[in-house]
Order: structure tokens, then C-alpha cells, then sequence
């Protein structure tokens, strides 16, 4: 058992969804009095986004977590105006946040090469400052690495949500029968055949209590804020995490899933969500689907079954509930073609919104200023009273 939890530690700690580091631009170079020399321009600090590279590679490359610019240089008889400092460049995967330790956030970066600036390089020294040089800026900085996926799997802990991927995809999680076998995002590509390719992140499992940090908390909940789509994943027959904990039915599975959501971020649930209903390979699954389908026709009706802080304020419709099993293939196919029909209509809607958008603008543009009645001269009611006196 022993061995055990260290090899889960050690397989957790590899993964690293936030860093912090301190950054200073370099210092300006000095300047020339007797010439009138121009120092150089410190170097800057800038965070890169790059393939094939994760916050642990950054880590590993930064193990003093100090990133330090180049200062500029000195304005000489050689040179009047000094060479800028080096920049340093801070290379990080894509779907980066990057704050500051005040919560301000100073970039976000989605795609390959975005980059922004973090700690700004100090002037030289000139006429104007005595010649004397600016120190660079320093300060903390968070790297904080949301995923960015087309569709998000979201569930509690043996759902059946790594098997999925596995069947859908080409990914090969860890998948065993204890609960946290997940324990970082996992991605996976769903390709079709006429070479359509969609994301898809299996997010490590949550328990109740979440949305306060409560076991992998935000660490799980963060991710689910940077996907397009999500899909909860329950197991038909319930949920139970420990004999400690109680038993949560589909019904209840569903709806605790919802609040957790809710109580993070309400805006989580404008997502378009389908629901997966996993091992319908075992036995009287049929009846207990037939039972959850009923309840969600008309979720309000049933939450009276609830505790009340499990009820909650928003209730979410589903654009589809398929019954799968991730174990024996079934309904997988017609989870790949819901998945991929959902996400192209909401694409389709958003597109639409946009030229709805753009078309209004140009509207508003092409229109005529209003006519207004031109303004009238002292003088002339002067001698408009004069004439007719």
C-alpha cells in the first residue's frame, strides 16, 4: 500500500499546471555626458508559446524560478547609443494564463507563438535623466495552464471516463478499478474518416465539494473552464466513492455534477453538454436507464429527493443522452457522430451571430449623421432685428 501511494505521487508530480516565477527586465545602460551618449535599452522579459513543451520542462529549466533580462549597454566613445539588453524569452505550452500576484491578468495565450511581454526592460540613461539609467521591472508572475480542448469528459472517479477516451480516441490513459486512477488531464484526437480531427481532454475526476478545493478541487475545475463542449460521463448503476461516503444514484450523480459546476462558475453551464450514460454492458441497466430518463424529463419534479444542498439552482438540458458501454464499444460510433453534430451547429450559430454582428456595425457605419438645425450668429439676429425695425 505504501509503494503504492508513492508511485501515484511520483506519476502526480510529474505533471505541473502552475508555476510561479520572478522576472526582471535588465537595467538601462549608462549614458555619455561628454559626448551626449545614449546608454541602451534593458532587455525584456517575454512569456513564448511553443509546441512540445509543458510547465514541467519550464520548471526543470528554471529550477531557481528567476528570470533575469539582459542590461543594455553603456554608451562608449565607440558607440554613442549602447546595444539593447538580451531579452529573455520564457517558452510555455499553449492555453496558458499568465497573472500577476495581485490576480491581474496580463495575457492569455492560446496558440502556437503568441507571446506577451511580463517584465519590462529599464532606459538608458540620456540628456533628459542626467544620463543616469532606469532599473528593469520586477515582479511575480503565475503561469497557470488552463487545457484547451474541443470537448471535455467530465464525471466523478470510475465513471468510465479514461475507457471512453480510450474507445474514442487514440489515447491510452491509465485505466484500473480504484477511484483516482486519473490524476492529470489526459488528451485524445478523435479522427474521422474523412480526416476531421476534435479534441477531447478526459479531466481528472471530482468528488463533492469541489467547487471549495475539496480533493482535486480547481486543479479539475479550471480545465473544464477552457473546452467547448462538455460531456458528462455517469455510471448507470450509481456512484459510490468510499463506504464512508453515501451512494449517489444516476439521478443524483447527474445533479451533483451540475452543482458543483454552478457553485464554481455558473458560466460553465452555457456549454453545450451531452450525457453519457456508461456500463450498459451489465445486468437490469435497462430498467435503471428507462428510471433516469424519466427523472431528467422533469428534473424539478424529483428534487424533492434531494438534500437541499444538492439542488440546484439551474437545471441543465441535455442536447442528447446516449446510453454507451465503454467496455463492450456500444453506442460509441453514434457518441462520435453526436459529438461532432453538436459541436459544427453550435460553430454554425456562433458564425451566424458573428455576421449578425459585423452586419449591424456596418449599418450603424453607413448611416447619414443626423441633421441638426444649424446654429444661429449673434450678429445675424442682430441685423435681422435691424431690418425690421
Amino acid at each position: 500500500m505504501v509503494w503504492m501511494s508513492r508511485v501515484v505521487y511520483r506519476k502526480y508530480g510529474n505533471f505541473v499546471d502552475n508555476l510561479r516565477l520572478y522576472v526582471k527586465g535588465g537595467s538601462g545602460g549608462m549614458g555619455l555626458p561628454r559626448l551626449g551618449g545614449q546608454g541602451g535599452k534593458g532587455g525584456d522579459v517575454w512569456v513564448v508559446t511553443k509546441e512540445a513543451v509543458t510547465l514541467k520542462k519550464v520548471k526543470d529549466k528554471h529550477p531557481q524560478k528567476r528570470i533575469l533580462a539582459g542590461a543594455g549597454v553603456n554608451s562608449s566613445v565607440r558607440a554613442l547609443k549602447g546595444d539593447k539588453g538580451e531579452d529573455q524569452l520564457i517558452f510555455a505550452p499553449p492555453g496558458i494564463v499568465v497573472t500577476s500576484d495581485d490576480q491581474k491578468v496580463l495575457g492569455e495565450l492560446n496558440g502556437v507563438g503568441e507571446k506577451v511581454l511580463v517584465a519590462r526592460g529599464g532606459h538608458g540613461g540620456t540628456f533628459h535623466t542626467g544620463y543616469l539609467p532606469s532599473r528593469g521591472q520586477a515582479r511575480h508572475i503565475r503561469l497557470d495552464l488552463k487545457l484547451i480542448a474541443d470537448v471535455g469528459l467530465v464525471g466523478f472517479p470510475n465513471a468510465g471516463k479514461s475507457s471512453l477516451l480510450t474507445k474514442l480516441s487514440h489515447a491510452k490513459p491509465h485505466i484500473a478499478s480504484y477511484p483516482f486512477t486519473t490524476l492529470r488531464p489526459e488528451l485524445g484526437k478523435i479522427v474521422y474518416p474523412d480526416y476531421r480531427q476534435i479534441s477531447m481532454a478526459d479531466l481528472p475526476g471530482l468528488i463533492e465539494g469541489a467547487h471549495v478545493n475539496k480533493g482535486m478541487g480547481h486543479k479539475f475545475l479550471k480545465h473544464v473552464e477552457r473546452t467547448r463542449q462538455l460531456v458528462f460521463v455517469v455510471d448507470v448503476c450509481g456512484f459510490q466513492l468510499s463506504p464512508k461516503t453515501p451512494f449517489r444514484s444516476a439521478f443524483e450523480t447527474v445533479q451533483l455534477l451540475i452543482k458543483e459546476l454552478e457553485l464554481y462558475n455558473e458560466e460553465l453551464l452555457s456549454k453545450p453538454a451531452l450525457l453519457v450514460v456508461n456500463k450498459m454492458d451489465l445486468t437490469d441497466t435497462e430498467l435503471k436507464l428507462k428510471e433516469l430518463l424519466g427523472q431528467l424529463q422533469d428534473p424539478e419534479g424529483f428534487y424533492h429527493t434531494l438534500p437541499k444542498d444538492m439542488v440546484p439552482r439551474h437545471s441543465v438540458t441535455f442536447k442528447d443522452v446516449l446510453p454507451v458501454s465503454a467496455a463492450t464499444g456500444l453506442g460509441v460510433e453514434e457518441l462520435k457522430t453526436c459529438i461532432r453534430h453538436t459541436l459544427e451547429q453550435e460553430a454554425a450559430m456562433e458564425s451566424k451571430e458573428l455576421c449578425r454582428e459585423r452586419l449591424q456595425a456596418l449599418r450603424v457605419a453607413a448611416q447619414p449623421p443626423k441633421l441638426r438645425d444649424p446654429p444661429v450668429c449673434a450678429d445675424t439676429l442682430g441685423l435681422t432685428r435691424n431690418s425690421t425695425s
